[in-house]
């Protein structure tokens, strides 16, 4: 008996190895970028850029990622793209509370937007996604976005000879997998930067009217720990900005009456009831654009959002211990408070939007309905 176990134990433990030597070549083969590299450089009021150590960004894979990011070939009826719900004109997010996917079939949250994405140590409003590669395979498998299978893609994208001489260009091979299909995309998303706005200008480039008088009071308002108390969350340091904490967090949206949430948010993955109906802290930054607000688009302003703090939240046992009333702020404080949020407002890089043969593809397919 003992030396049947022994023997199972070895060849359990040959297999094991054979396995792990197999990953670990697999990710020796695995192409690394052959374009020209190029330095992601934050704003004013932000960090530098987290890159991963296998996806080091090149002019040829940012473009790539552009035109993968913009193009419905990613969807199973080519009638949907990442910026379909994460639309430039949007603030890189959706105008509408669940965004529209293959079908017309609605999501469940708000597309959260894809600026400063590159600073989120975990993707979705759940967490669910370690890296922004991982959250670019998220919505071309989901049924209710773009309804594709990651087989499917690859097999389209190989097909077409334009995508297979931009992945040589961009990878130094001619064959296309999900995993340089999501690199390219993350590059291109890390390139999505908003900074530099009025409240850096004034905060960190130390220029005096670079805010108005209100939003300067406002800014006070939000980082009072005795008023707004904003900043422990959505975080203001000595040399920038991220304006979040990227934690999780019950502010009371969602919850009914009896405080139960149709959507439990981070609980889902974690499975710890002290997650229950948490969501990640969305930065603050061009929020102004974003409209609608929050993981389910509930709130229509930037007004609404103010006074859904004013009233401390939806009351429910998870509440999180930084939520209380605010109603002591005065009108004018709060509309300080709003002034603030916009002046969040900050200036993207160029050469963001759809390439230019995309476009024209798109003017010739509503010129033929």
């Amino acid at each position: 008996m003992k030396v049947s176990i022994s023997v199972f134990s070895f060849t359990a433990l040959l297999l094991a190895g054979i396995v792990i030597a197999a990953a670990a070549q697999e990710q020796v083969r695995a192409p690394m970028p052959i374009g020209r590299r190029v330095e992601i450089k934050a704003p004013l009021g932000l960090p530098p850029v987290p890159i991963p150590p296998d996806n080091p960004p090149t002019a040829e894979t940012i473009a790539l990622g552009r035109h993968l990011y913009y193009d419905p070939a990613l969807s199973s009826d080519g009638t949907v793209s990442c910026a379909s719900c994460h639309a430039p004109q949007f603030g890189f997010a959706d105008n509408r509370p669940f965004s529209a996917g293959v079908g017309g079939k609605l999501g469940g949250r708000h597309a959260p937007t894809v600026i400063n994405s590159a600073y989120n140590p975990l993707q979705f409003w759940d967490g669910r996604a370690p890296s922004l590669e991982k959250q670019a395979e998220g919505p071309i498998a989901n049924p209710v976005e773009m309804a594709h299978s990651l087989d499917g893609v690859v097999n389209r994208l190989q097909r077409d000879p334009k995508y297979v001489a931009l992945f040589r260009e961009a990878w130094g091979t001619d064959q296309i997998t999900i995993d340089l299909v999501t690199k390219s995309i993350a590059s291109f998303e890390r390139t999505v930067l908003s900074g530099d706005s009025p409240f850096d200008r004034y905060y960190y480039g130390h220029e005096k009217k670079a805010l108005s008088p209100t939003a300067q009071r406002g800014l006070k308002i939000f980082m009072d720990t005795k008023k707004g108390n904003c900043a422990t969350c959505h975080t203001i340091g000595k040399d920038y900005a991220l304006f979040t904490d990227n934690k999780f967090h019950n502010i009371g949206i969602g919850a009914d009456m009896t405080g139960k949430f149709a959507d439990i948010g981070r609980c889902g993955e974690t499975k710890n009831e002290d997650d229950m109906g948490a969501f990640k802290t969305p930065t603050l930054r061009d929020i102004a654009q974003m409209a609608p607000y929050m993981h389910d688009g509930s709130l229509s302003t930037l007004k609404d959002v103010v006074d859904h703090y004013i009233g401390g939240g939806n009351s429910n046992p998870h509440l999180d211990k930084q939520i209380h009333s605010l109603d002591f702020l005065t009108f004018d404080e709060r509309d300080d408070l709003k002034a603030f949020l916009e002046s969040l407002t900050g200036r993207l890089p160029r050469d963001l939007g759809p390439p230019a043969d995309l476009t024209q593809k798109d003017k010739e397919s509503a010129k033929g309905k």
